[in-house]
């Protein structure tokens, strides 16, 4: 499932052909809007909300300032594991995937973005918006992130583990497992820990909008500050190889509660705090001679 800064880029490639822009062709293939008439109306913008894409379409016969409260519709995506939005130019041949796996068409004179293996494609009064999105908490990529609230939320169950606690997007959205693993690195316990026993929520909480923040505009999710190929993690995706830090091997489980359950990745020596249930103790890694 795609982090909030990949969503974020995703908005930004369809804002640059969708915006301000009157939509000459729309599609939406699936049954419950197959019937839906978009075509004509005008895209008044492209927003990224944590993992979700909202673009809100004007009213018809009205304003565009008018838009949003009176007619407005909004057209609600997820990309969940499978789904992609692709872009492509007039004329370009399209090749992100068989023409049975579009989900949405919405092309414009400057373009066409499509959108393939769309799990979630919903159309919806942009005035009832909140009925998607509303139970998201402050968007780590948004114009009004609020990291006090963040820590509200991430606080407000003491004893749920810290793994869990950061993929739940009623706290913060935009953590994908990546970010989940790497955020309990940097702060020095395993996925497993209790929020509770975290000195500080506040830092984590700031970390994590530093780190979306510097990859909201570029792929790969760098948390080391190295962007060479296989540096870009201190844990995540290397279970059996040396920690990014100090060399000692990263270990790996599941956390989580299935079917919700991700992989988990920790080093035991730079990493205090619970293993995972049914592993007994956590091992405290020797750090290796170099």
């Amino acid at each position: 499932m795609p982090e909030g800064d990949s969503v974020f880029r995703v908005a930004t490639r369809l804002r640059a052909v969708l915006a301000g822009q009157v939509l000459t062709a729309a599609e939406l293939r699936v049954p419950a809007h197959a019937t839906a008439v978009l075509a004509g109306r005008r895209v008044l913008e492209v927003v990224p909300r944590g993992k979700h894409l909202l673009v809100r379409l004007e009213g018809t016969g009205r304003p565009e300032s008018a838009g949003r409260s009176e007619g407005g519709l909004t057209l609600h995506t997820h990309l969940r594991m499978d789904g992609r939005w692709s872009v492509f130019a007039p004329g370009e041949r399209w090749t992100g995937g068989p023409p049975a796996q579009i989900r949405v068409v919405l092309g414009t004179g400057l373009g066409t973005a499509v959108g393939y293996r769309l799990p979630v494609v919903e159309l919806l009064r942009t005035a009832d918006e909140q009925r998607a999105v509303g139970h998201l908490g402050p968007d780590l990529l948004g114009p009004d992130w609020d990291r006090a609230e963040a820590v509200r939320r991430l606080g407000a169950d003491p004893a749920r583990p810290l793994g869990e606690a950061l993929l739940d997007q009623r706290n913060l959205a935009g953590i994908g497992n990546v970010y989940a693993n790497e955020l309990c690195y940097l702060a020095g316990v395993t996925p497993w820990t209790p929020v509770g026993e975290l000195p500080n929520l506040d830092r984590l909480a700031a970390r994590a909008h530093q780190l979306l923040e510097a990859n909201r505009l570029r792929p790969g999710h760098i948390t080391t500050g190295d962007t060479r190929r296989g540096r870009g993690h201190w844990v995540y995706d290397r279970a059996g190889r040396p920690c990014a830090r100090c060399g000692t091997l990263v270990l790996t489980a599941q956390h989580g509660t299935p079917p919700q359950d991700r992989p988990a990745y920790w080093c035991p020596y730079c990493q205090r705090g619970p293993a995972p249930p049914g592993r007994g103790p956590a091992p405290r890694g020797r750090r290796p001679h170099r």
